[in-house]
């Protein structure tokens, strides 16, 4: 009889280590209820321009005259770093990249703030200028935002800085785009540093909970946001999961023989 339990002790044992081990690295647990109940999905986000960004400003009207100034097709912005190819220049579209003080530098209108507003309101406030400035009566002003970076670190396949192109880029494609956590990763406490006004924030997001997940602030990531997958355990020595792995094996050595202690001392 005690070897039945002795068995049935350690069969229990094992099966307790497995499920909590795994229950540690899947995402997005008990989103399944999105299934029966599905969640509208945040359609209002829009990036606001921040310094260093790229943009592409379009200036249609009926007389093609009178746009011909401000569509130059030129690339204007700090200096000479606006690093867009040739093959994504398009006629008609004049590419700025947002000075440190947070301005473009428009043709004729001159310097306009740009930074804290999104791109639909940067073509509104354009357009103003346009029609009160009596240069164009019907301007159709398009901003669009070219591209942003974030920064992935830590326990990732491959940290570094990921150029995002397009305006909306979530914290799941994020991580994908580093190649995902490693298995030493800490899936349920990924810290996000934002950028916010002349102050840094952090945010805590726990990838193993689908709701902590999806109502997040940090969903979408913003311009300059910083990711970082600390160690779930032992820190990494010489960019391998070794430390993580002795340690985990330590510890259940550990458990196991005092586990075992135990018994031969029951069994006595």
């Amino acid at each position: 009889m005690k070897r039945i339990s002795i068995g049935f002790i350690l069969f229990i044992l094992l099966i307790c280590t497995s499920c909590v081990s795994q229950k540690k690295m899947i995402y997005l647990q008990g989103a399944e209820y999105l299934k029966d109940n599905p969640q509208k999905i945040e359609q209002n986000f829009e990036l606001k321009i921040q310094s260093d960004d790229q943009l592409a400003i379009s200036i249609s009207s009926k007389d093609k005259e009178l746009i011909e100034p401000f569509n130059n097709n030129t690339l204007i912005g700090s200096g000479n770093s606006v690093n867009a190819s040739q093959s994504n220049v398009q006629a008609g579209v004049t590419y700025f990249q947002v000075d440190e003080d947070g301005s473009i530098d428009f043709p004729i209108l001159g310097e306009i703030k740009a930074e804290g507003l999104t791109r639909n309101e940067l073509a509104k406030l354009l357009t103003d200028k346009l029609i009160n400035q009596n240069y164009i009566k019907d301007p159709v002003v398009s901003v669009k935002i070219m591209s942003f970076k974030v920064t992935v670190l830590g326990e990732v396949k491959n940290p570094g800085v990921q150029k995002i192109t397009g305006e909306r880029v979530t914290l799941l494609e994020a991580i994908g785009m580093a190649g995902d956590l490693l298995p030493s990763g800490k899936r349920n406490n990924i810290m996000i540093v934002r950028e916010e006004g002349d102050m840094h924030k952090t945010y805590m997001v726990d990838l193993t909970s689908g709701y902590d997940v999806l109502n997040s602030p940090c969903y979408y990531l913003q311009q300059n946001d910083v990711v970082y997958v600390e160690p779930n355990s032992a820190i990494r020595v010489k960019g391998s999961a070794t430390m993580t792995t002795l340690t985990s094996t330590a510890s259940l050595v550990s458990v196991l023989a005092s586990l075992i202690s135990i018994i031969i001392a029951i069994s006595r």
